[in-house]
């Protein structure tokens, strides 16, 4: 199936959008999780369809091995401190439950073993308290731990910060301008809470205007919002499926699509991420088989997808998928949280991006708490659908509505996406976010480090193995004013550990240049450059406006020759 130019691939139906599975980097066969080491996946493109490249470089395997060793040594030392510790020659610092006679630990397990002899040890690099705006920059609380991170003390002291942590995609998490102003004035008028849910005297005329406000901004025929965007996805999913239905759910997915999906009591299969391959197998065998045992078909069958996965920064498939939905009549269930705004030519997410039409989705959730500056979600989708929700959703009956300040921040922010406030800044937002995303992927590729995900999309992560190395880049970024954020193990496959960074539209080519300088010092003192692939030269600075969201000047094609090259080298080897 082709549609404008974008061509899919099922099962080798058209191969023009098949991640390439040969070999890279001289190394053959399935690495990391992912179908692409090392080289790119594309498809050809038109004007109102993107490029769709992504890339993930596979692990060396020196690199693998000494992680792997370094994880083992960690834990050899919290054993042997844990059996000091039981022995009296150790103080315990932690919290342990009593030991009851006859009665086996409530709490006690792995994960408190990791926490207190791995995490506890690079404490300092997390939860660090912000004492500003979390905007381009920020202030960080300074603080000290006089007992090797049990405990923390603040000093007193701020340090200001180059923000590369925060979700804030489009930059509308700022304190002055038009929003904060219409905030002001709406707290004014309606107070700071509703005080009930939306079901008992919690439903205000903001609230319906909202939800008009975000169906129209979806596309879709109706929306309604929720006042937590966690509880979005695991409250929500249960009323949509049961006991006797099936879930296909990417492996990669968030932890509240997880839940909501194990509420819902309906059977879960995982498929490996992004691999349509492995979809369609999986819609195959439970259309032709049926349920376990009875052989029964499935009352209903949903496939859950994210648009932008937040620890990968990669795309879903979604043609790939609509093409699946309707050859085995399933359902689609669409989590938008870091998409939504950062996606796509007006700001509409993954399905503006790919120029799809949102009714051959029917369920889209996103979230406020990225793009827009709030806190929140929604659920989109046709009339029915929404009236359902609204009747029986938890969150609609037994939550507190979203305060009057938190909606008028998203329909402010989602105004001036659409025009509506009588100027081009929504448009200039996307375009500035989708300029600073090409930009710094490309150079961070560049200098030599191991960089996930599709070339759109602004979470931006790059590969750090070693467990010592997580900690010692956030500690030596933040000493020279940069502010990141760094994700292990148990988070990632414990080879994978990395630092994620989110780009903003209130980014500035200085902020991005003076990061990557540091990025660049840091990498070098502590040998993260990685990447096996030749290094390409910088971007001309004539290119800074040619590079849109998903409509890239041809002349600059880094990305797209890094598949070429990545060939020649297999060549030589």
């Amino acid at each position: 199936m082709a549609r404008d130019g974008f061509e899919v691939a099922v099962n080798g139906i058209n191969n023009n959008y098949k991640h390439s599975n040969g070999k890279s980097n001289g190394i053959s066969a399935y690495s990391n999780g992912h179908k692409v080491n090392g080289a790119q996946s594309k498809v050809q493109s038109t004007k109102s369809t993107p490029t769709f490249k992504e890339h993930f470089e596979q692990t060396p395997l020196g690199v693998a091995i000494w992680t792997y060793l370094g994880y083992a040594i960690l834990v050899v030392i919290g054993q042997i401190r844990d059996f000091l510790r039981s022995i009296g020659i150790e103080k315990i610092k932690s919290c342990t439950e009593p030991k009851l006679p006859g009665f086996v630990p409530l709490f006690q397990s792995w994960e408190s073993f990791y926490t207190r002899n791995l995490y506890r040890r690079v404490r300092d690099c997390w939860n660090r308290p912000i004492g500003s705006v979390a905007w381009a920059e920020m202030d960080i609380l300074e603080r000290v731990s006089y007992d090797h991170g049990w405990n923390f003390e603040l000093t007193g002291k701020k340090q200001r910060v180059l923000n590369l942590g925060s979700y804030n995609y489009l930059g509308f998490s700022q304190n002055e301008g038009p929003c904060a102003d219409a905030v002001e004035d709406i707290v004014n008028k309606y107070g700071v809470g509703t005080c009930a849910s939306r079901q008992e005297m919690g439903y205000l005329d903001l609230h319906r205007n909202l939800d008009i406000l975000v169906a129209e901004y979806l596309g879709v025929e109706d929306a309604i919002t929720v006042p937590m965007g966690f509880a979005t996805n695991s409250m929500n999913m249960p009323l949509l499926v049961g006991k006797g239905c099936l879930i296909l759910s990417d492996e990669l997915n968030h932890a509240s699509l997880i839940l909501g999906s194990r509420l819902s009591g309906a059977s879960i299969r995982t498929f490996k991420h992004n691999d349509m391959e492995d979809l369609e197998e999986k819609l195959r065998f439970a259309v032709a088989e049926g349920m376990p045992r009875t052989h029964r078909p499935w009352k209903k069958i949903l496939i859950v997808v994210e648009g932008i996965y937040s620890m990968e920064g990669s795309i879903v498939r979604l043609p790939d998928i609509i093409q699946l939905k309707k050859k085995y009549k399933a359902y689609i269930y669409l989590d938008e949280a870091h998409s939504i705004g950062a996606l796509g030519p007006h700001g509409k997410g993954v399905v503006d991006y790919f120029g799809l039409n949102p009714k051959d989705i029917d369920v889209m959730m996103g979230t406020f708490t990225k793009s827009f500056g709030a806190v929140g979600g929604y659920l989109g989708g046709s009339k029915n659908l929404v009236n359902h929700l609204r009747v029986s959703s938890h969150s609609a009956i037994y939550s507190g509505s979203m305060p009057p300040c938190v909606i008028q921040q998203v329909i402010s922010s989602m105004k001036i996406m659409l025009g509506k406030d009588g100027t081009n800044e929504g448009k200039q937002r996307i375009d500035t976010l989708a300029w600073n995303t090409t930009y710094f992927r490309q150079r961070l590729v560049e200098m030599g480090f191991i960089v996930y995900g599709n070339e759109h999309s602004p979470v931006v992560p790059i590969l750090l193995f070693m467990p010592g190395k997580i900690s010692c880049l956030s500690r030596e970024c933040l000493k020279r004013g940069l502010g990141i954020v760094v994700v292990g193990f148990p988070a990632t496959p414990i080879i994978e550990s990395r630092a994620r960074f989110c780009l903003s539209a209130a980014h500035t080519k200085e902020m991005l240049d003076k990061a990557l300088d540091i990025l660049d010092e840091v990498g070098d003192l502590l040998k993260l450059k990685y990447s096996r692939l030749k290094r390409q030269p910088a971007l001309a600075e004539s290119d800074n406006k040619e590079l849109k969201n998903g409509t890239r000047n041809s002349s600059v094609s880094t990305f797209a020759d890094l598949c070429t090259l990545s060939m020649k080298i297999i060549k030589t080897l």
